[in-house]
């Protein structure tokens, strides 16, 4: 549905950062009006970056239980589960548009749903990959 959209792992934890500034609020907004709409879309990539991240890489890490349980909230969004035809098609989209393979597996599990908008920081905010608008919110 081309009003989906697709969160990266960065606007996930940003969210659940409440160290995080002006960016924790702008994502939680984001978060919130997905929630209500049903219109957010994930993968398992981004949900295993978010678990690690949240346990490990942030200057205060949540912990395993606490991460486990608001992992489990997500799983009633539309997750995509990168399968060997999302893989290849990150192959070529990573060559196509000089990206890294993860964020082009990011583009490639979007594009399997269909979504209109990838929101990241990890991305060229404005630009557009197979047809889906890269959109950095915090900009």
């Amino acid at each position: 549905m081309r009003d989906n959209i697709f969160l990266d792992t960065n606007i996930l934890v940003y969210a659940h950062d409440l160290d995080a500034g002006d960016k924790h609020d702008v994502a939680a907004k984001i978060i919130y009006q997905l929630w209500e709409s049903k219109n957010g879309v994930l993968s398992t990539q981004v949900l295993q970056e978010f678990y690690v991240t949240l346990t490990k890489k942030m200057p205060r890490p949540l912990s395993k239980v606490a991460t486990r349980k608001i992992l489990k909230e997500y799983f009633s969004w539309q997750v995509v589960i990168n399968d060997l035809q999302i893989i290849f098609q990150a192959s070529e989209i990573e060559e196509a548009y000089n990206i890294s393979f993860w964020d082009a597996l990011i583009v490639s599990a979007a594009y399997s749903k269909n979504v209109a908008t990838i929101l990241t920081e990890d991305l060229s905010h404005g630009q557009y990959i197979e047809g889906i608008f890269i959109q950095n919110p915090f900009i």
